[in-house]
């Protein structure tokens, strides 16, 4: 069976986000003062192919613990479903 997983991983809220911060200024700057807080991370899909859904779950998990994320600096979360 093949999966598609989206995966968004973010900055952990305790740490600062300096892209985020940037961001938050410009858009101070462009009149948009109603927009605060604003952090920014990376979004990654990817297909997998696996027996089943969670078997397919326990590799994206695998993949974002050992490769994807900085577990250090940032938290993960994902979405799986099964594609045709």
């Amino acid at each position: 069976m093949k999966f598609k997983a989206e995966i968004d991983i973010m900055p952990l809220k305790a740490l600062l986000d300096p892209q985020g911060k940037a961001v938050t200024s410009s858009l101070k700057n462009l009149d948009l003062s109603e927009i605060d807080n604003v952090r920014i991370g990376k979004h990654i899909s990817l297909e997998i192919e696996a027996d089943s859904k969670e078997a397919a779950s326990a590799k994206v998990e695998e993949a974002c613990k050992r490769l994807l994320a900085n577990q250090v600096m940032e938290s993960f979360e994902f979405e799986l479903e099964e594609i045709a």
